[in-house]
């Protein structure tokens, strides 16, 4: 259990207990202080990907950004894109590691298993401003309008790159696409043919292996399927005492890529994942399973429809809190095509329904225990050319309507300027809304009755979105063959923001009570030093700024806990003798409320490739023998020195 001061108006302090684990972090949320891309060139085996020059990999084809087919370089949006040999280069474990290597993100590692990841501020453990897809597939819980990261176990191998967008990206993705997008595209059957083995272990992951085969059925179906298992350590207290929050997964799936003709593309994968995460008085339970059908139609060049359906189950069981079991329905289309020789529209409509099943207990409670969620969406985008190839238009709207505030509109108008073949500028302003949550809607600690006198929290059935109006800039040059710079100035301004409002000497609830602004600027670089050197890296600072609109709203709350300064530079090195040396340095600011100091951090991996064959080892956070990266209710974790060794075989 862990005890927390709430300072109501009349300044006497008021203790209230609150669990230590799980949905603790629910309460410290609140009321803690302060279609799938393709490239223009093949790319095959990471082997492949390496031997890219720095302008082949600026002309590699994103989706994230318009929901179509454009050069990384010809993108007006601050966009970072991490490719699969990045990945495997930064010696990264899972998916939220991999994403450090995005400096247009905050990223934390909380303890052994919980990560604060977001962009441009907000950043919490259950951040709900960040919009996460796997393959096209929205890896949300109406919960709290987040991501649970430790179950999005993705085989690192199969990721064929990393789309992380910073800003809004409500205008074609809708709710919760407010401060960014990361898009995770998983490789085609047909680029992960034969077998491949690998395994491992060490210290903090103690060991891990996968195994994943690649097969064809004529020449036109592919398919794989994969297994995969970790067990991973514990963190550790401030005092060095063991965090007992350890953790293991197992997971396996499948895809399979059908090509009837040269216009279709059928695909249809699924995972399934079981876990186990240790806590007191007995351990976290968590299972989940997960399909997505796919059909793409290409009428020509400039014209595409796509298709696309999914089922996604998740459930957890968290000993004396709660349990949830949440089915997700999700069938959505798209349609690309030219109108004119100027101009290119993108429209679709979705449709999600989910099922979300909440076992109370005296200590947390949703009410009703069961909601049937409805979203209905549409969205239209318009890209005008009025010089041919120097300067474009675009403006779109995306309208959904969902069970908690109803209609919402979100438009937006871009405007992107090339001046020369080799750099772009653009402007944007877009408005987007962090639709209602459960949390904000139906939570109650404890569960009614409450008895007179103890101190309760619950959620408002008159809780509203929050809204963003966003102002961004943007630049990106290549002012020579061998180096490129972006760089992405923003300004934030947010209203109805969630708050904690004082009601009785005891009582507080959630409301929209709060305003902000939050302002920065995002750089990143290339630098492509010989054929065998490769840096990337970027700086991010950012300034936030909160206030409450209400007597009621607890001046002292604050969400989120954000660095104002943070960097971070990777070094892909390959030498003789097969043998490649990798280096990712990285700073990070201190947190504010609650204090987290300053941290430099520094990962080497030295691997030697032979063919086939892969033998590396991994050293990572090797400036210290450990260090908090961010505060929960569980307290201070620290994150440990640690090293292992891995092997990759495939054929």
């Amino acid at each position: 259990m862990k005890l927390i001061s709430v300072v109501p108006h009349d300044h006497s302090p008021k203790l209230v207990l609150f669990p230590a684990p799980g949905l603790s972090v629910l309460i410290l949320l609140a009321c803690a202080g302060g279609a799938l891309s393709q490239t223009n060139v093949t790319v095959g085996t990471p082997g492949e990907l390496k031997k890219l020059s720095l302008e082949e990999l600026l002309n590699i084809e994103v989706t994230s950004v318009s929901r179509r087919p454009e050069k990384l370089s010809e993108t007006a949006s601050a966009i970072q894109v991490i490719t699969q040999e990045d990945i495997r280069r930064s010696g990264a474990t899972s998916l939220p590691e991999a994403l450090r290597l995005a400096s247009n993100l905050q990223v934390a590692q909380a303890d052994a298993r919980q990560w604060a990841i977001s962009a441009r501020g907000f950043n919490n453990t259950l951040a709900n401003k960040l919009l996460v897809m796997i393959d096209g597939r929205a890896v949300y819980t109406p919960l709290y309008a987040g991501v649970f990261w430790e179950v999005q176990n993705v085989l690192l191998e199969d990721v064929d790159r990393i789309e992380v967008v910073s800003g809004p990206g409500g205008t074609l993705w809708g709710a919760n696409a407010v401060n960014g997008v990361i898009n995770i595209i998983t490789r085609s059957a047909k680029d992960t043919q034969g077998l491949l083995v690998t395994g491992g272990g060490g210290s903090l992951l103690q060991d891990f292996g996968a195994v994943r085969y690649g097969g064809a059925a004529g020449s036109n179906f592919f398919y794989r399927i994969y297994g995969q298992r970790f067990d991973r350590n514990n963190s550790v207290l401030a005092n060095g005492n063991n965090a007992r929050d350890q953790w293991d997964m197992t997971q396996g799936g499948f895809r399979t890529d059908w090509f009837p003709s040269d216009a279709n593309t059928v695909t249809f994968q699924g995972d399934s994942y079981a876990g186990s995460e240790q806590g007191a008085p007995a351990d976290t339970k968590v299972d989940g399973q997960n399909a997505v059908g796919r059909w793409t139609h290409a009428f020509s060049q400039e014209s595409e429809l796509q298709v696309q359906m999914y089922f996604d189950r998740t459930w957890r069981k968290i000993p004396n809190q709660l349990a949830e079991d949440l089915k997700t329905y999700d069938l959505d289309f798209q349609h690309r095509f030219a109108c004119g020789e100027r101009q290119t529209i993108v429209y679709g409509a979705g449709y999600r329904l989910m099922q979300d099943r909440v076992k109370n207990t005296p200590m947390f409670s949703f009410l009703p225990p069961n909601r049937d969620l409805q979203l209905f969406s549409g969205f239209v985008q318009d890209e005008i050319t009025l010089v041919p190839e120097r300067l474009k238009f675009t403006i779109g709207t995306k309208l959904e309507h969902n069970d908690f505030s109803g209609w919402e509109v979100q438009p937006s108008a871009r405007l992107a300027w090339m001046p020369a073949t080799n750099q772009i500028l653009w402007a944007a302003i877009s408005r987007a809304v962090r639709s209602p949550s459960r949390i904000d809607s139906d939570f109650f600690f404890p569960s009614p009755p409450v008895p007179p006198g103890v101190t309760n929290f619950s959620g408002s059935r008159g809780f509203d979105s929050e809204n963003l109006l966003a102002y961004e800039l943007g630049y990106r040059i290549q002012p020579f063959s061998r180096v490129s710079l972006s760089a992405a100035p923003y300004y934030n301004f947010y209203k109805d923001l969630r708050s904690v409002d004082q009601t009785s000497p005891t009582g507080f609830v959630f409301e929209n009570h709060f305003k902000g602004e939050v302002w920065g600027i995002e750089l990143s670089a290339n630098y492509q030093a010989t054929d065998w050197w490769r840096f990337r890296g970027g700086y991010n600072y950012l300034h936030k700024h909160l206030w409450p609109t209400s007597t009621n709203a607890l001046a002292s709350v604050r969400e989120g806990n954000d660095p104002q300064n943070q960097f971070s530079l990777q070094s892909i090195m390959d030498l003789p003798a097969h043998l490649q040396f990798d280096a990712t340095v990285r700073y990070v600011d201190t947190l504010p409320s609650p204090n987290v100091p300053s941290y430099l951090t520094f990962d080497v991996r030295v691997a030697w490739q032979f063919k086939s064959l892969e033998l590396s080892i991994v050293g990572q956070n090797l400036l210290d023998h450990r260090h908090p990266e961010f505060v929960t209710a569980t307290g201070r974790h620290e994150i440990e020195r640690s090293v292992y060794g891995k092997v990759s075989w495939s054929f």
